[in-house]
């Protein structure tokens, strides 16, 4: 099977302090063959994050294999929304691209992307359609049993609840192997940003160059205590606005605070200061984040089997 799609190289850290969500665009894919498991092997000396453009390979095949599963039940299905490249970028605590801020400002295209979809995606509107029956025994196709279940314990506190059947538990299973250990150190390591994010913002490192952005802001016109302050506001700020008055007033703001950032450093600090306080964190870890690494450039690899059928 083949898909065709054109994006950029780049690497994005794995939490909330540099890295943020958005709302991408619909490939359609032909229906997916299993992928070739027995053909994986990966050394600890080959271990590696993932650039961006191979997270979205993996997300392509996984929704192939969904659609495959789906329409082998005697449902209707398209591909999903792979978040792009640029929204994958919305969302950071701070802003210091200012090219991105002068296209997108603080996402406002891709939350109004990701909303239609919500609305209009056909598989929104198809199981919608469905008498109830069909729609109950469409979600649970799709989305597994909710009372058998996979429960992993976060670092920070609390679980999380994964259904073992269902599609999407199975496409991820065809991907990465063994769900319950693919579930357990994705949740793990991507929970770990409760633990540290409050120590960067408590570090005199940090606080210094949010003194310096904020100064910087005032100066412009802009006075702001913090980025969280300034997202705090925003949405007041943007409140009764229509959609393109709040654009605009968005993308002036997000120039301003990127120039800001970009100026006193605040981003590069941030950066680097998470990778400081994440890196003891992860050895702490090491065992999940080796399976994590080793799951994903193997889901990788059959992701790639997926793409040259």
């Amino acid at each position: 099977m083949r898909w065709a799609f054109s994006i950029s190289v780049a690497v994005v850290a794995a939490a909330c302090i540099t890295a943020g969500c958005g709302a991408g665009r619909d490939v359609t894919a032909n229906s997916a063959k299993p992928p070739k498991r027995d053909t994986v092997t990966i050394s600890d000396s080959n271990l590696r994050d993932l650039t961006v453009p191979e997270e979205m390979e993996i997300e392509y095949a996984e929704h192939a294999l969904v659609k495959e599963c789906m329409e082998s039940k005697g449902f209707k299905y398209w591909m999903g929304t792979v978040v792009s490249v640029d929204a994958r970028k919305a969302g950071r605590y701070v802003i210091d691209d200012v090219a991105w801020a002068k296209k997108y400002g603080y996402g406002r295209p891709f939350d109004e992307a990701a909303e239609k979809d919500r609305r209009e995606h056909p598989n929104v509107r198809y199981p919608n359609g469905l008498p109830k029956k069909d729609r109950i025994r469409y979600n649970v196709a799709l989305n597994g049993e909710f009372d058998d279940v996979l429960r992993v314990e976060l670092p920070a506190g609390g679980t999380i609840e994964t259904p073992r059947t269902g599609c999407w538990a199975g496409a991820q299973t065809q991907l990465y192997g063994d769900l319950k250990s693919w579930s357990e150190a994705k949740k793990t390591v991507t929970g770990l940003t409760p633990l540290y994010v409050p120590d960067i913002l408590a570090d005199e490192r940090m606080k210094k160059a949010v003194g310096a952005w904020s100064h910087c802001m005032k100066k412009s016109g802009r006075p702001f205590a913090s980025p969280d302050d300034l997202r705090e506001k925003r949405i007041a700020l943007t409140a009764g606005m229509n959609s393109p008055d709040a654009g605009k007033f968005e993308i002036d703001l997000a120039v301003t605070e990127a120039t800001c950032a970009a100026q006193t450093s605040l981003g590069k600090t941030a950066r680097t200061l998470e990778r400081a306080y994440l890196a003891p964190l992860l050895k702490k870890y090491g065992k999940e984040n080796v399976t994590y690494q080793r799951m994903r450039l193997t889901a990788l690899s059959r992701a790639q089997d997926l793409d040259s059928e």
